[in-house]
């Protein structure tokens, strides 16, 4: 027997970030923004790194743009709109396309000059390894 989490407000909450999202499209193609959307990322910290995964399917990631700058780690590219279809009578485009945009400040124990990144599946995974002297030691007690 398995057990399903009843969530009563998950379909309002959902129309809610939609709305939202595509009003933070508008809002930013207004204001001059350089970035159309924002892959999502998530992020995990190990005793001897970080790691970065991003979800940028439908890209080459040898297109991606990284660059690491004063600390701040930045992910940039495009994903361009396809190409149309003859006889397509409707559609639903809720893929993202244009410029995409990602910052994220790192810690001082990071490793600027180790960072490495590698993309498979429409995952690109960043690798930034922390300091040899930032990671915990281990220090005995003497008698």
């Amino acid at each position: 027997m398995s057990l399903l989490r009843y969530e009563p407000w998950a379909l309002h909450r959902e129309l809610i970030n939609e709305f939202n999202r595509a009003y933070e499209r508008n809002a930013d193609a207004s204001s001059g923004a350089t970035a159309d959307w924002a892959p999502a990322v998530d992020i995990e910290e190990y005793a001897d790194r970080f790691v970065l995964h991003a979800d940028v399917p439908g890209i080459d990631p040898a297109t991606i743009e990284i660059t690491l700058e004063k600390g701040v780690l930045t992910l940039s590219g495009s994903r361009e709109q396809a190409v149309e279809q003859n006889g397509v009578e409707r559609r639903r485009q809720e893929r993202a396309v244009g410029k995409f945009l990602r910052r994220f400040v790192l810690p001082d124990t990071a490793d600027a000059d180790a960072v490495s990144a590698s993309g498979k599946h429409g995952v690109l995974q960043v690798v930034i390894p922390k300091r040899a002297q930032a990671q915990p030691r281990k220090i005995t007690v003497t008698h």
